[in-house]
C-alpha cells in the first residue's frame, strides 16, 4: 500500500507541475489544463481512499480532497454557474476537513489553548471580518455565496487552531494555512485586482500554495489518524 500511495503521490505532483507550467504558457485555460488541474488533486483523494483500508476515519479528508478536485474542475471552466459550483464544492470541502479533524481531535482529547492559538484564532477572525471591507463590496450578486465561503474557510481554520498536541499538528496547520493563503490570493485575483499582468502573477503564486496545502493536509491526516498525540 505504501508503494502504491507513493506512486500515486508522484503522479499527482507531476500533474500539478504540468498544470503550473501551463499557467505560464496559456494562463491555465483549456481542456488539457483543466484535466491536469483536476487530476493532481483527485489522485490525492485516491491515496486517502486507499489509506481508509487501515484508518476508516479518514473518510472526511478523502471527501474533502474529492470535493477539491471537483472544485478544480468547475473553476477551470467558464461562466458564473461553473464558478458557483466550484465555490460550493470547495466550501463543502472545507467543512469536510473541519468536521473530520474536529472529530479526530475530540477522540484524542483537546488540550488547553496556548497564547499562540489564541493569537492565531484572533487573527483568523479578524481576517474573516475584514472581508466585509475589501472583498464583499466588490462581489456584486455573488456577495452571499462569497460570505458563506468565507465562513467555511474560517471554520476549517479554527479547527486547525484547536488541534491537540500531536506529531501531525504542525503539518496540518501548515497545509491549512497554505490552503487559506491560496483562497486569499484567488479572492484578490477574481474581485480586487484588475490589471491582467498582476492577475496572472497571482495565478502563478496561488497554485503551488493551494496544491501543496492540499497535499500536506492529506499526508498529515494519515499521520493524525495513525498515531496518538505526544
Amino acid at each position: 500500500m505504501a508503494m502504491q500511495s507513493a506512486s500515486l503521490g508522484l503522479v499527482a505532483a507531476l500533474a500539478a507541475l504540468v498544470y503550473w507550467a501551463l499557467i505560464f504558457i496559456s494562463d491555465g485555460s483549456g481542456l488539457s489544463s483543466a484535466l491536469m488541474k483536476t487530476a493532481s488533486t483527485a489522485l490525492l483523494a485516491l491515496i486517502l481512499l486507499h489509506q481508509m483500508q487501515v484508518s476508516p476515519g479518514l473518510w472526511p479528508v478523502a471527501l474533502g480532497l474529492a470535493l477539491g478536485a471537483t472544485g478544480d474542475w468547475f473553476l477551470a471552466r467558464t461562466g458564473q454557474a461553473a464558478f458557483l459550483a466550484g465555490m460550493a464544492a470547495f466550501g463543502a470541502g472545507h467543512l469536510a476537513y473541519a468536521g473530520g479533524l474536529l472529530a479526530r481531535s475530540a477522540d484524542l482529547g483537546f488540550g488547553g489553548p496556548g497564547l499562540g492559538e489564541v493569537v492565531a484564532a484572533g487573527a483568523l477572525l479578524a481576517l474573516m471580518v475584514s472581508t466585509e471591507v475589501w472583498l464583499a463590496p466588490r462581489t456584486g450578486d455573488l456577495r452571499w455565496p462569497v460570505r458563506a465561503y468565507v465562513v467555511s474557510i474560517g471554520l476549517m481554520g479554527l479547527t486547525l487552531v484547536a488541534l491537540p498536541a500531536h506529531p501531525a499538528q504542525g503539518w496540518l496547520r501548515l497545509g491549512g494555512g497554505l490552503f487559506i493563503l491560496s483562497d486569499f490570493l484567488l479572492a484578490l485575483r477574481l474581485f480586487v485586482i484588475v490589471d491582467k499582468g498582476r492577475q496572472r502573477a497571482l495565478s502563478v503564486a496561488l497554485w503551488p500554495a493551494y496544491w501543496t496545502g492540499q497535499a500536506l493536509i492529506g499526508w498529515a491526516s494519515i499521520l493524525f489518524w495513525a498515531t496518538r498525540q505526544v
